[in-house]
Formats: C-alpha cells, structure tokens, sequence
C-alpha cells in the first residue's frame, strides 16, 4: 500500500472515532440507574454488556492504532531511502546570474555636502 492510501484510511478511522465516541453516554448519564431507577436490577449493571457502539468503537481504535503504526513505518523506510537526495528546498532553487550591464548602478558614496 502507498502511503497516501493509508493516510486516507487514517483520516476515515480518526473522523469515525470522534463520532463514535460522541454518540456515546457518559457514565453521568445514568446516574438515576443507581438509585432505582431504569436498567438497575439487569445482569450487567446499569451500562450493560459490553453494546454494539463500544464494540465498534475499540475495533476503530485498534485499526486507527495499527494505521498510526503503519504510517511511522512508511515515513521511516521512506526517509531512509531519500537520504541520497537533498534534504533542503534552497538546494534546489536555480538562480540567473545577472550579467552586469542589465544592472543600472546607484550611487552610494556619501557626501558631506548637499547636491545642488
């Protein structure tokens, strides 16, 4: 895979964890489930089992985790193999050489009385 793919995956997978992660309740959100109220008396507690959306969530995490991973390698090995290649931007600018007569001279001697 190229690196671009996988930067694209990584962008989908961070975009989806937030989104994932928002739908989510908080654990203040069921606050009454611990005096009575709701699902309190369930098997599991007032969060449930382990939902869908949790579920989903830690499989998202673990491919943003890998895509993370997989992203370092690519950037290692790839700046290992420019390392024959310059590094910087202002080795590769090309400048004209300005023949002198295309330059208009300015004076710059400094006088200590003023033209008239």
């Amino acid at each position: 895979m190229s690196f671009e793919v996988v930067l694209i995956i990584h962008v989908l997978l961070a975009l989806s964890l937030v989104a994932l992660i928002l739908m989510q309740h908080g654990k203040g959100a069921d606050a009454g489930a611990a005096f009575g109220a709701g699902s309190a008396g369930s098997v599991f507690g007032a969060r449930g089992a382990n939902s869908f959306i949790y579920k989903l969530t830690a499989s998202v995490a673990t491919g943003f985790f890998l895509t993370s991973l997989t992203l370092a390698y690519l950037a290692a090995s790839n700046e290992v193999s420019t390392t024959v290649k310059t590094q910087s931007v202002m080795d590769q600018v090309v400048l004209d050489p300005v023949a002198p007569s295309d330059v208009q001279m300015i004076n710059t001697k400094v006088s200590d009385t003023p033209n008239e």
